[in-house]
């Protein structure tokens, strides 16, 4: 094992992609001689040249067609957008075209594309680089869409959607680019729709994903402190969504809290406490809960960021109220 950051972890992921598959491409703005906006593909294109590593023009309507051109033509494209917000530029691309070609094809078009982008608030970034937009993804059939919360998961998710023959969205917060976590040096691959639990408890369920995880983890201790026993469940991918994981835990505790950095209104979370009240109604001994991102653009001011993102105590208010 070997301890490394969530940004080295998808390095050397990607790295090893170029190596071991000619197929493999990536493009982006300003992934080359920059390194890209987040440092992840750093030193890549003096190794591979700018046939495989390509900065492209800012147009990501364009970026993304091209990969999806490139993947119908026998390439395996890796595409780089710098924030989830930029990605509206090419909504047309991602959910007409790439997710649904393999269906409008009959099965004979394939698009073995990943397209990774960027998300979360926390870095005064402002509202156009800083919402988490992943549930607007999620809601489209066609697309795969990834959440990871650590560098063992950023790898090994990551491995798995470079060999999916179909549409993966790859989503990284930003708050995780500098975390250290343990990393396996040989070879290994997280499956997509398989949940993980990262701490057992028995009073409640606190559901998460990407950054909220974190969140979740830093709530279960303090509500340690009062006696209180959490479990702490990280989706990993929204779809497909392990909610099999989810309803045996609430089973198990009776009780349920969803986090996510999304607005709440149409957020994710609401899908999560739909499925877990349809398939758990009868063990609950409280409504499911909601802590998510305020209904706001996200503010610049740093105060006023940190008010507009979900927190620890919130979490903790949200579980004491249901006890």
């Amino acid at each position: 094992m070997a301890e490394i950051t969530f940004r080295e972890a998808l390095r050397q992921t990607l790295r090893e992609a170029l190596l071991g598959d000619e197929r493999v491409v990536l493009m982006g703005e300003d992934i080359g001689a920059y390194g890209g906006s987040y440092g992840v593909t750093r030193g890549l294109l003096e190794e591979f040249g700018p046939d495989r590593v390509r900065d492209t023009p800012i147009s990501e309507s364009a970026v993304v067609g091209a990969g999806i051109g490139a993947a119908m033509g026998g390439l395996r494209p890796v595409v780089e957008l710098m924030t989830i917000n930029f990605s509206f530029l090419a909504f047309d691309q991602i959910i007409n075209n790439a997710s649904k070609l393999y269906y409008m094809s009959g099965g004979q078009i394939n698009v073995p594309l990943v397209v990774r982008m960027a998300s979360g608030g926390g870095s005064q970034l402002s509202a156009q680089h800083s919402h988490s937009l992943e549930g607007w993804y999620a809601h489209v059939p066609g697309l795969k869409v990834v959440v990871p919360a650590t560098p063992y998961d950023a790898r090994g998710l990551l491995k798995t959607a470079l060999r999916d023959e179909n549409p993966v969205i790859f989503i990284e917060h930003t708050a995780l680019y500098a975390m250290k976590g343990e990393v396996p040096e040989e070879e290994y691959h997280v499956p997509f729709g398989q949940a993980s639990v990262h701490r057992q408890g028995r009073d409640v369920t606190i559901v998460g994903y990407s950054g909220s995880v974190h969140q979740s983890l830093r709530a279960a201790a303090m509500l340690a402190e009062e006696g209180l026993e959490a479990e702490v469940i990280d989706l990993r991918t929204l779809r497909p969504l392990d909610i099999d994981t989810v309803v045996e835990s609430v089973k198990k505790t009776n009780r349920a809290v969803v986090v996510e950095d999304d607005w709440r209104t149409g957020g994710f979370a609401g899908e999560i406490s739909s499925l877990i009240q349809e398939r758990a109604f009868d063990y609950l001994d409280a409504p499911v809960a909601r802590v998510c991102g305020a209904d706001v653009p996200m503010p610049y001011n740093k105060r006023l960021e940190t008010a507009a993102l979900p927190s620890e105590e919130q979490i903790v208010a949200a579980v004491e109220g249901m006890l």
